[in-house]
């Protein structure tokens, strides 16, 4: 249970490790920063971003930082590149299920969904 986040690098066929994200609460219009943290060698962070007995109801953003990932991978990048960061806003209805939000990337596309 709880919220977890994983993304995989679509251009080099791997797990985004290094990449750096941002988790928010959100109210309307308002973010409120909970952590920043860097994913694993497996594209992940080290732990439940939320585990089951602190995630609740509520709105989330969290925002990866998808230009420096490709940067720090020495991928060239036009200026301004397509993609700077990607944030995904989403809803929790139900704390007591566990909430996997995954990122498929490239410099070009990303895509998401509720995972398991």
């Amino acid at each position: 249970m709880g919220l977890s986040t994983h993304v995989l690098d679509t251009m080099h066929g791997g797990p985004a490790a290094g990449m750096e994200v941002a988790l928010f609460t959100t109210e309307g219009d308002a973010a409120t920063l909970v952590r920043r943290f860097t994913l694993n060698a497996d594209g992940r962070s080290d732990g439940p971003l939320y585990d089951n007995s602190t995630l609740k109801a509520g709105t989330y953003r969290l925002v990866f930082d998808v230009a420096g990932y490709f940067k720090a991978r020495g991928v060239a990048l036009p200026e301004p590149n397509f993609l700077n960061k990607v944030s995904l806003d989403f809803g929790v209805a139900h704390a007591d299920q566990h909430y996997h939000v995954p990122l498929l990337v490239s410099p070009w596309s990303y895509s998401t969904y509720r995972g398991s």
